[in-house]
Parts: C-alpha cells; structure tokens; sequence
C-alpha cells in the first residue's frame, strides 16, 4: 500500500479500509481460540485464557517457570522481564525484544518466541550472561537478577556487537536495590566491542591490567577497575547465539481468543484482528471494545484500579497501522500501532542520516523517546495509545502539540477525520475520539526553515524510567527584521505545549501571543514569564502537589530555550554568508542555561576497587583458647603451624548462589510450588487512619464460589490477638478501632490468589470517625501525642558551655524523610499444617524466631508445634524483621484453622503501604565552636515519626542519639529524644536502625555552624575528629585504635580534595545554570545490638561420612553474603574446601531462638558460633586427620566408624557490652562491641533551572577490618552508598497530611515504582571508587574483620552535602549568602526551590504557604 513515489498513501488506506468494514460481520467470523508459541524452543499452547492472564501468570503456574519474577505488577521494575520473538514478514526473520511479562497479555504472546532465564542456561552449563554477572559480583539477593540478565540478553539478540553505550542504555527498566549497580555493568560491559572507550584506571588503582589476585596473602593489594576487566575479558565478536525458533509455523496470522458474539454480558474476551478493516468492524459493533497494544496502561488500570473491560480489541497486529516513513512533503507519518522503541529507532536513523539542518523537530522527539518509561515498555507501548489515554504528564503530546501534529481517525463506512493533536485533548482523559473510531496515524509536519528551532524539556524525580512533574515542548521561528544598525530577530512563528501543568497537555496561549511579532530578545523573555504565569497558574492544592515547583519548571524551561536557541543562532550567523543580524549576546557564563541531563549524552561509567588480602589475625573460640575467651589470636601453641594462613577466609569468592539466581534456579518462598489442596489469602486492610470500626460484612464475598473462609478479631481472643516485637501493642486483626489506614481487619482466603483478593475487597466495613488523626511529627508535638520513655543523654556541663565567651553559636532545625525498603521480593508466607497441630511456616523473614513464636501465640499452640524455614530473601534491609510477623501470623492462623495450606504473597502496592518505612525524623539543635572551629557544645532534642505502635522505634531512637556525634569529639552535650505516636502505618527498621538519622543531623548542625564560622565544612570536620587512642563518646565509651584520622587523610589525598575543590570554585565561577558541588564526609559507626539479650548466636555443624558438611545457623541469608562468609570460616576452621560446605536453609528446628539478622552484627555472632562448633569437632578429630596424614574424607570415615561423635552445636555471645538507659549517664554501660568506620567524597553536577543532578564522581573508604570477603564487602560498600544517595537525594515518602493536601488524611501515596523512586542505574556515579582500608584489624570480631552491611550507608550523604555546597554557590549568585536549611530527600523539588534566583523567588512566595518544599515527616 505505497504509493507510486514511494510514500504511504494512508487515507487511500483508510478510506478502502472503512469502506471494506462495512461489509464485515464480526459475529460470523471464525476466530481461533487457542494461543500458541514457541517457550524455551517447545512449542505450548493454551485454549483457556482470559484478557487479563498475563504472560508472568502463565510462565509461573502452567510451567513452573519461576526464574520470571512478580517485583511490581506494573512494568516499573524489571524482575519479570523475558524475551520475546516476533516474525518480521517481511524480512522473514524473528526481531527478539525485552518485554514486561507482568503486563503482557498471555495472548499477545501468540505466534512468537518466548524465551525466559531458565531457557537460556543452567548452573550446569549458564550463558556468558549469566555466567558473567554472577562471577563478577553482580548479584546479590538475586531476585532481581534473571530480569537484568534477561534485559542484557535482549540487548544481545538485538544487536550482536553493542557499544558501551548501547549496554548502559539497555537496563533503564530494571531496579537492584542491593548492589548499587555497578558491577552489573561492568559485568555488561565486558560484551561491548568498543572498550577501549572505557575511562583509564585511576591512578593508585594498579593500572588499567590490574585484576584481582586469588589466593594472594601477606598484605597483598588487589585492585580491579572496568578498564582491567575489559582488558582481560575482551569483547566479544558475536553474542551467543540465542534460540531463534521461528514463530508456529502453518498457523494463520489472524488470531484471537474466543467469541465475544457468544454472550456479550459473560464473555471477557481479546481479539486480535489481522487488518484494519476488521478492527474498524470490531470497533463498529462494540463500541465500547478497549482498545490494546502494549497493555501498558489497560494492564495497570486492571489491576491497581480493578477496572474490568469484558471486551478488548488488539491493534499490535494491523499492518496499515505500522507505517512509518516520511511523506513527500517530509513530514513523519506514524502508523496507529507503530511502539515507542520502532519510532525511537526510525528518528535515530533518520536524524543520522537526513541533512543537518531541518531535523530539530525529530530531535526533540528523540530527546523524549529516549527517557520515555523503560526499554521494555517502549517495545510494546504504541504512540496512537498514549496520545489516546490523554495523560496530562504524557512525555509526547506536548511535543507533538508544539510541532503542529494531526491525527487520522479511522472509522467503519466514515472518510478519515483529520484532527490537530492541540484540538483533540477536550479535558482530563477525555479526547475528541468517537466510541467506533480509532487512531489510524499521526502526521508530523517538518519544520519549514533555516531558523526555525525546536526544543523539548522533562524533569521527573529521576531520570530513568519516571513521569514527569513538569515537560515542554517550544517551537520559534525567526526571521530578520530591520536594517543595519537597528536590524533584529522577530518571532514570526511560536508554538508552546506543556505536560503537568493542568488536566490536559495545555498550549500556553497567552505566551504564543506575547511572543508573536516580538522581538527575540530578553525583554520579550521577560514578557513571556508574565504571560506564562497568567497561562499556567496552579493552587498550592493542586493534585500532584509541588505548585510553585511546577511553575518555576515551566519558567526555566523558557529561559532554557530562549537561551539553548540564541546560542545555536549565533551559530548559524556566524556561518552563515548573508548579511544577518546578530543574535541576542549569550555569555559563556549565561549560556549554560540551555544545557540538560536529558538532551545531553551521559558519561560512560566506570569504577575501582582497591583492597589488601593481608596475613594473619585468625582466632580461635572459647573452645581451643588457652585463655578460655573467644576471639583469642590463632598460633602454633593453640592450633597448628600455618597460622597465619587465612584463605579461603579473606577471599574474593563469588556469592555461593549468585549462579544460580542468575539461572532462575533460587527459589524464593513465592517460587515453592503448592499442593493440589493449597488455599490463598488476602488481607483485609482499613482505610480510615482513626476510627471505629462498626460493622465489618464479609458475606458477599463468602457467598463466591471458591471462597473459602474469612477471619476477624472475633475469631480470636483477646489474648492472642494481641503481638508486638517489643511492647505487645498491636493487634493482628483489629478488634474496635482502626489508628492507622493499612491495618489488617481480617483474611480472606480463597481457592486463587485473584480470587482472594477480589472477595477481600468486597467485605464492606463501616467505619465511624474518632476525629482528626495525628500525622506528623508537627502534629504529634502539637497533640503531645508521644510514647514510650523519653530517651536523654548528657556529658559534660551543657549550660555552662554556652556561657563561655567568644563562641559562635547557631540554633535551628533539620527535617528528614523516611525511606521505603524496596525489597524486590515483597512479603510473603507459605504455611503447610501438619499432624498434631503442627505447622510449618515459610516466609521472607529476618526473625524466624519471631515467626515462630507469634504464629504459634495466634494459634493458641506450643512454639515447639511451629517451625520457621527460611532459605533465603530477595532484599531485607531491616523492612522484614518485623513487619513480616503479622504476615504470616495471619496465614499460619487461616492455615490452622482450615487444615490446609495457605500461601500470602503481597503485591507491591500493598507491601509499601503496610509495613512502614525509615523512621523520618526532627531535629532541633542548639550548638557551639570556639572562632578556631573546635566544637563546645550541642544541645539536641529528635523526634521520630513512629506510627501507630512502638514497634522497634526506640532502640531506633536510641541508636539515633549514640550517633549524634558521627566522629567529632563534643564536650558537652545534651540530647532529648521523643517518639511521636502518630495515625500512619508503624516505622520500622532500616539498614542503619536510626544511626544515619542522628549522622545526619549532627552533619547538618556542623554545616550551619561553618557557615558561621566562615569555614569550609571539611575544615571544620577535620579540627574535631576523634583521636586514635583515649578519646571518650558522650556515651562515655571509650575510643581505641579509632582509624579515622588517618582515613580522612588517605580519603582527602587519594580523592585530590584540595584540588577538585578549587576546580569545582573554577567550574562555578564560569557558569551560572550549572553548579557543581564537593563534599567530604566521615562516619563510625556502633556493631551490637543495643539489647544484650539479642547479641548471642548459635550454628550448628554437621560433617558426614563423604566428608562433606553441612552448616545451619541463627542467620538469614537476604543477599548480603552471610552464607558464603559462613561457609569460607567453615572451610578454614576444618582445613577443607569451600565447596565441600553447604549451608541449606535457616530454621528453627535446628538453631532455635535466634535473634533477628540485624544490626550488621550477624557475620560476628554465627562466624564464632560456627567456628565454636567447628573447633568441637576438630577437638575429636584430629587425632584421625593426623592418622590419615591429612586426607579429610578419610579421617571422617574412620572416624564414624570408631563412634566419634561427627556434629556440634556452637555459641557465642558478644562480650563486655549492655546498656541501661534508666540509670545515671556514666553508669549506664558499654553500648558497643566496636565501631566500623568510613569516609566518602562525592562531587555533583546540579541544573540549578530544573533541579536535576549528577554524581559526578565518589570515592569511598571503608575500614572493614581483615575482611573475610572483600569482593562481597566492596558489594556492600557500593549497595549502601546507593541506597544512602536514594534515602538522602532521590526517595520520597508521601502520605495525605496538611503538607499534602491533595491527598486524602492518612493515605499513603508512595506504593510502588511508578511514584517512589530508588536510584537507577542512571544514577550511579560517573566515576565510582571504593577502597578497603589496609592494616586495621579488629581484634573484637571473627578473624579480625569489622561488620560492613550497615555502615556505610551514610556515606549516601556525602552526595546531598555535595549538592548543598552546589546550591551555595547558585545562591551566592543570586545575592543570597549564609547558612540556609533544606531537607532530604534532596530531590529535583528542594534543589531548584533552593536555589534563590528571581524565578523560584517569585512562585516560591504566591505558591507556598511554608518557607519550604511540602514534606512528610
């Protein structure tokens, strides 16, 4: 259907198509009602699918192909993504694609190839992918790693020989919240053919061949670098051939499910017809029909918002719809099924190769394809969809808005209807789109003359895969104007379109007509802000919130493009040879207004890592020392002659089952297949933050078939349904009045999982309001709504320390928001019944004794009658060490009571808005420093937002308080701490259990008091570090061998403090929309449990007559490498290899009464619990190894048959510490076994207009002792600086209070990717170095090393002091100078409204009724 010169004669099309329809009957159709395709290279099929199975249901439940993740249920975070094949007719070849299998239709599958991580390797024999990601230490909890390996796999099909840019692009739609991303791409990088492109290897880092060395001891340096391991690696010529099965071969290219003639009013049908006159047909006779192609949206719509459309209409499959070429006046034609990444990919190609000139219009376009949702998303996702679905926040309607595009609208027996994209949005998701019609194309005019520009702008709250708050496109065209001295540019033509200003993608008339016929000058800008002003108004009310934000947005993005065209206009009159006007001066300085993150490329990544494998500092337990005390130093008096040996202790081994998660092979409690007689549960959740409950009705969901029970608080006593982690405060269902929205009312359970939550949704509960609830920590201080003990602790003569002369003192206050956990895997429990009540419980959990303990207490059972299994966890973080617990009470209570197994599984949403997040916190401050900058004093008082009950908020409370000194000597200080009892879900741990809080602030009070003083922060900091010996804490611990003056010298010599300083002055100094910022910031922080109850550990170790052994102790593996830490101490105590050790499961039936796998003190406690046992057996032995002259296997042999004794039971407990907050100050005790320290140095590159920011560079020292793994130690270093930046720069938690009054009271907005957002891997350092400081070993913990998984989490802030200093400067430049408060998350928000320029002045004072950017805390 070309036309004769070549070019798509698409209302011929149309036309014929129309009329064509007209003749169809629908219902006599004959429809295929099977979907078939090809998985894993067998061909499957399935006659039983409805519109809304998604192929990730199918994948796991039909085929047990469980490696394909459920993360999110919304394309947002990549765990689910397979790969698909699609037949090219025309080329007759299969193009391979990454696609979302949580919103991919089972039937959009048919007659492709489908392959799924476990189609393309095993442990036994993996892909290079797989093989690659897992020895490079790119996987950690692994549960997001088959959808990584799955995205790089796609990339491979796609294109055999990708550059290092290709592969850094191609993993935009997967999150890891473990391993900070970069090994993954270094691991991905190693199959790009363009290496040598890498950034060199830092110096110090041993050169760009430099690998780490196995085996080395003996203070041994190891370095590696992405440079090195490409250099070893290599690239290679051609990916492995993927399995490239053709689609079914024979079957008809028309496909659809069912009939919907049948029984319109039962049937839930997909059709997929094969041209466009059937679709006009379809549409024809039912109207109603929702239109599909990618299921981006509908998918979400069924899901989130349980939206049912009894009949869908597929357009993925019309071939009139796929056109995409350049019409003969060379405008851009896009056919009404053409995806995002087809369209991406056709502009690339064409911008490449058309002439230079006339392509800004396809730039801009380009510019906004290329950060439009995910990779996985664009491949399935058609334009004609989203400019249908009439988003207001839509990427690109206001571009195609801008450039003056129409739409052909199809439909049965009618001429195609031409309608302008700026007439077609009526309001809020409502278009000027009849019931029967359909987008047919998308016509693109070309841009019409040599100094005609176009530019398109977004800012979301992250780069990556997000919406945004605030996109644009404008469009000038100028002209000459005038004579000589007096000649100008005129504005002949403007156009302006923006997103995320009002209910629809909105045309900013006023600004067009200010702008027409005027001069291009800066007082035309000034012009165009009046104008805009009057266009775009916004309440502080306004739904999404961020009014003045989103107005200062949409002024700089004028201001941009008033200065990006200027800049390029120069250009061209500088080229030009006609005699032209001079375009309007732009300074250099001025002229970086025009720059931006998303138009400009980013820096390739790379990263370092340097550490020692050093000789020595082995222990041995209370068992084989002389002294009778654990951590005894290992020698030839106590043990053996190579004592010094360390391996396989202290070596760089891989995760022991990152292969296998990399396969999909890891099972998860999600993965563990069911029995025929398994139910399914859901919870009931409130939805009123403080009220009574007056009647709860379940029976219209008892009455569906397959319903199976519902139980309340009336099921239960009063006696068991109460439970709390600490205080037993809660209820599991509760009983008379709700405090919080997401409280669990009860537990449907079910013969499905769907079938269960839509009966939990219908039981209708009545509620009756007790009054205003309480929210945030303003309104808990207000109320005097507080609980539990107030925390207070002095040193020193506080009042009169501020009495002493010639002080600088500073008071105020600092606000902290609380941070998701974002566990990929969400919670989960499996709870099979046994004989004689027992049960056995499986779940995601950090506490199985918890677990056990709870579910037993709700069934009214003994604990011994309960066991808890827990094999591993897809991320933790401290979200899954309580708030698991009621989880699976709730199942273990259903299972019990029904004697059948029950399974839960939380999806995302729910997830996040039940099990509370990091506790936000308020800090207010009084401090002081003599004119040297030597601290004096600090009086301090925190608040925490606790939520609804007491959870664990006071040891979080408390170890806040132990770190408000991060590593500064402070004489005199006094700190009160409050927890606030507020109407929001229960905070909780998280990685750092409040000690980041107490760093942050103390940071912030040091900051403001630099100002004052006049200083650089880091100078200050440096004055105040804690010597290495003698030094006391104002918890009157005292401090030895504290390393961190030296490591602040190492950090300040090794990051070349001194001098990027002075760069980073020069930097700013020439420009005035670009900022950067440094910052250097240390940390220290305390390993225990602040309760001397949870500091003991047990393991027990088995050996078996083949010699090998199996170990089971108190701790959970969750990715952060416990097990294979374990097995290599296992390894080393009885002289074997690592792989003759397993480590099967945590359960409570082995090593009871563990405490929870916490406060980063897990690898201590199990280490010598371990080796305990280990040494046991040894004790017995060895007098058969030395028979056997060493042969292991042989000596176990013989030793069974001589009735030895081949197992142990191990222990430990922590000594010398505890801690009694009731008695007096110097009495209380010791809080810590020891301290774990680091430094970090990050420097930034903010977009002082939009608020966007880059990190630049971070270098990052940590001292972890004699490491027992450095390669998972640096993994922990990385994941937590990440998850440190995502808590400080980027993660924010919204719930309906006064600061957000678009939301309804007690409502959690933030719950799930599409509107919280952790860092990406677009937001990992350019340039990312981590170091592992030599020659500090802990004598207090196993083998010398320090505990790593909590701190360096803190380090994260080394980025938002970096952008703090980069808002300095654009505030000096605005005339505003001094100390100035902003709050974290430093998001895209606080950073521009921070800035001070006349922009944000202006909307920041009619805009917002605070001083400051709304926040939830």
């Amino acid at each position: 259907w070309m036309t004769s010169n070549g070019y798509p004669d698409a209302p011929a099309v149309v036309s014929s198509a129309a009329t064509r329809a007209l003749e169809l009957d629908v219902h006599s159709k004959q429809w295929r009602s099977q979907v078939v395709f090809v998985l894993n290279g067998r061909r499957v099929s399935a006659s039983d699918v409805q519109p809304h199975h998604t192929a990730l249901s199918f994948l796991r439940d039909r085929f047990g192909l469980t490696g394909t993740k459920l993360g999110c249920g919304e394309g947002g975070c990549g765990a689910c993504t397979i790969t698909v094949g699609r037949l090219d007719p025309n080329k007759n070849t299969i193009s391979y694609q990454a696609v979302n299998a949580c919103l991919a239709p089972l039937c959009s599958l048919d007659g492709c190839a489908v392959i799924t991580v476990e189609g393309i390797g095993t442990s036994k024999a993996p892909h290079p992918v797989q093989k690659r990601i897992s020895e490079m230490h790119g996987s950690q909890c692994g549960f997001c790693t088959p959808g990584i390996v799955m995205s790089l796999y796609s990339t491979l099909c796609k294109n055999s020989k990708p550059s290092l840019a290709d592969i850094e692009g191609s993993f935009d739609g997967n999150l890891c919240r473990c391993t900070g991303y970069r090994p993954i791409l270094d691991a991905a990088k190693t199959f790009a053919v363009d290496p040598e492109k890498c950034q060199p290897t830092p110096e110090g880092f041993g050169g760009d061949a430099a690998v780490q060395a196995p085996e080395a001891e003996g203070n041994k340096v190891c370095c590696s670098s992405t440079k090195a391991v490409l250099a070893k690696m290599g690239a290679l010529a051609q990916a492995e051939q993927p399995l490239r099965e053709r689609a079914v071969p024979g079957e008809p290219s028309s496909h659809g499910i069912a009939d919907p003639a049948e029984d319109r009013r039962r049937a839930r049908d997909v059709v997929l017809p094969d041209d466009l006159a059937t679709l006009l047909a379809l549409k024809k006779a039912w109207p109603d029909a929702k239109l599909v192609a990618g299921n981006t949206e509908v998918g979400i719509e069924t899901k989130f918002k349980h939206l049912d459309y009894p009949v869908m209409v597929s357009t993925a499959r019309v071939p009139e719809l796929q056109q995409l070429a350049f019409d003969s006046d060379g405008a851009l034609l896009i056919g009404g099924a053409v995806t995002l990444s087809a369209l991406e990919h056709f502009i690339e190609h064409a911008v490449a190769e058309r002439p230079k000139g006339n392509n800004g219009g396809l730039q801009a376009m380009l510019d906004m394809l290329r950060w439009f949702a995910s990779v996985q998303i664009r491949n399935v996702a058609v334009l004609a969809g989203n400019i249908a679905t009439a988003s207001p926040i839509s990427d690109l309607n206001p571009v195609l808005m801008a450039l003056g595009a129409s739409l052909t609208m199809a439909s049965t027996g009618a001429a195609p209807r031409q309608v302008l994209m700026r007439d077609f949005f009526i309001k809020y998701r409502t278009v000027d789109m009849q019931p029967t019609e359909v987008i047919s194309s998308v016509r693109v005019p070309a841009l019409t003359g040599p100094f005609e520009f176009v530019k398109s702008f977004k800012q979301g709250k992250r780069r990556d895969d997000d919406i945004s708050i605030v996109n644009a496109c404008l469009r000038v065209r100028l002209s000459p104007s005038g004579s000589n001295g007096t000649a100008r540019w005129k504005v002949e033509d403007f156009h302006a379109a923006f997103g995320g200003m009002a209910p629809t993608t909105s045309r900013p008339q006023r600004l067009e007509a200010a702008l027409k016929g005027a001069v291009w000058d800066e007082k035309s800008l000034d012009a165009a802000y009046a104008a805009l002003a009057e266009d775009l108004p916004l309440p502080e009310a306004v739904p999404g919130g961020m009014a003045a934000y989103r107005q200062t947005l949409a002024a700089s993005f004028v201001l941009k493009f008033f200065t990006g065209v200027c800049v390029e206009l120069a250009q061209k009159v500088v080229a030009s040879t006609e005699d032209l006007p001079a375009a309007p001066l732009i300074s250099e300085r001025e002229a970086s207004a025009a720059r931006t993150f998303i138009s400009e490329a980013r820096p390739l990544t790379s990263g370092a890592q340097r550490y020692h494998i050093p000789s020595g500092g082995m222990q041995v337990s209370s068992v084989a020392a002389k002294s009778g005390e654990d951590h005894e130093a290992l020698n030839e008096k106590n043990g053996e002659g190579d004592a010094n040996k360390r391996a396989p202790v202290g070596q760089p081994i891989q995760h022991v089952a990152a292969l296998a998660q990399c396969t999909g092979e890891a099972q998860y409690v999600d993965d563990l297949p069911s029995t025929r007689d398994t139910l399914h549960a859901a919870l009931v959740l409130s939805d009123k933050p403080n009220a009574k409950l007056a009647s709860i009705d379940a029976s219209e969901a008892l009455a569906m078939e397959g319903v199976v029970g519902f139980f309340s608080a009336k099921d239960l006593s009063e006696e068991d349904n109460v439970w709390g982690p600490a205080a037993q405060d809660e209820q599991l269902f509760r009983r008379d009045v709700v405090t919080s929205t997401g409280q669990s009312i009860g537990i449907m359970v079910a013969e499905t999982q769907e079938l269960a939550q839509r009966a939990a949704r219908m039981v209708k509960v009545q509620y009756e309001d007790l009054g205003p609830p309480v929210l945030t920590i303003d309104d808990a201080i207000r109320a005097q709504s507080f609980m539990g003990s107030t925390l207070t602790m002095e040193c020193g003569n506080i009042d009169e320390a501020f009495k002493e002369s010639d002080l600088v003192v500073v008071e105020g206050e600092f606000r902290i928001g609380g941070q998701e956990h974002f566990y990929l895997e969400t919670c989960s429990a499996h709870v099979v019944p046994g004989e004689g009540d027992e049960l056995t419980v499986y779940t995601s959990t950090q506490t199985p004794m918890k677990t056990q303990k709870f579910a037993a207490h709700a069934c009214g059972i003994p604990i011994n009658k309960v066991v808890c299994r827990m094999k591993r966890m897809g991320g933790g973080f401290g979200g899954k060490e309580t708030r698991t617990v009621f989880i699976s009470s709730a199942a273990a209570f259903a299972a019990h009571r029904l004697g059948r197994p029950v399974r839960i599984n939380l999806d995302r949403d729910v997830d996040m808005w039940i099990t509370g997040t990091r506790h936000p916190f308020l800090g207010r401050y009084r401090a002081a420093a003599d004119r040297q900058g030597k601290l004096k004093a600090l009086d301090l008082q925190l608040y925490c937002n606790a939520g609804y009950s007491l959870d664990l908020s006071e040891p979080v409370l408390g170890r806040a308080i132990f770190h408000s000194d991060n590593v500064y000597k402070i004489p005199n200080v006094r700190i009160l701490g409050r927890m606030c009892k507020t109407n929001t879900v229960s905070n909780t741990a998280f990685r750092g259990f409040g000690g980041p809080q107490g760093l942050l602030v103390c940071e912030a009070w040091l900051d403001h008091l630099a100002t004052d003083l006049n200083m650089a922060p880091e100078e200050v900091r440096k004055r105040n570090l804690y010597a290495f010996d003698g030094d006391v804490t104002h918890f009157h611990q005292t401090l030895d061998r504290c390393p961190v003056q030296r490591m602040w010298k190492e950090l300040s010599d090794s990051s070349e403090l001194a001098r990027r300083m002075a760069d980073v002055t020069t930097f700013n100094a020439a420009n005035r929309w670009r900022k950067r910022g440094i910052s250097m910031l240390p940390t220290k922080f305390g390993i225990s449990f602040t309760a001397k109850f949870m500091n003991q550990g047990a393991a027990l170790v088995h050996i078996y007559t083949d010699g090998t052994v199996l170990v089971t102790h108190g701790g959970t593996e969750m990715g952060q490498g416990l097990h294979t830490k374990m097995q290599q101490v296992t390894a080393r105590a009885l002289r074997i290899p690592v792989g003759d050790v397993h480590i099967r499961e945590t359960s409570t039936d082995t090593v009871p009464n563990s405490s929870p796998t916490a406060a980063s003190a897990s690898s201590d406690m199990y280490g010598m619990a371990i080796l305990n046992a280990c040494e046991q057996i040894m004790a017995r032995l060895t007098p058969y190894v030395k028979k056997a002259e060493g042969d292991f296997k042989k000596a176990v042999n013989t030793a069974f048959f001589d009735r030895c004794d081949l197992s142990a039971h191990g222990f430990y407990k922590t000594p010398n510490i505890g801690y009694d907050w009731t008695l007096p100050d110097v009495e209380r005790g010791r809080p810590f076994n020891y301290f774990t320290y680091g430094a970090a140095c990050s420097e930034v590159e903010v977009d002082v207009l939009t608020g966007d920011m880059r990190i630049l560079r971070a270098d990052l020292l940590m001292d972890v002792g004699n490491s027992l793994n450095p390669a998972i130690d640096v993994g922990q270093v990385e994941g937590a600086f990440t998850q440190g930046v995502g808590w400080t720069m980027i993660e924010e938690t919204v719930w309906g209070c006064d600061e957000f009054p678009w939301l309804k009271p007690g409502a959690c907005h933030t719950r799930g990717p599409g509107n919280y957002k952790i860092p990406s891997f677009n937001d990992t350092p350019v340039d990312m170095r981590v170091s592992l400081l030599k020659d500090s070993e802990n004598c207090l913990a196993i083998h010398s090393s320090r505990a790593i998984g909590e701190p360096p989490l803190f380090l994260g802030a080394s980025a938002f002091f970096a952008a703090r200093s980069a808002i300095a400067s654009a505030r000096a430049d605005a005339g505003l100078t001094g100390h100035f408060t902003v709050s974290t998350p430093l998001t895209p928000e606080r950073i521009r409204m921070a800035c001070g320029d006349a922009l944000a002045s202006k909307f920041a004072a009619t805009c917002m009724q605070r001083s400051r950017p709304s926040a939830f805390v």
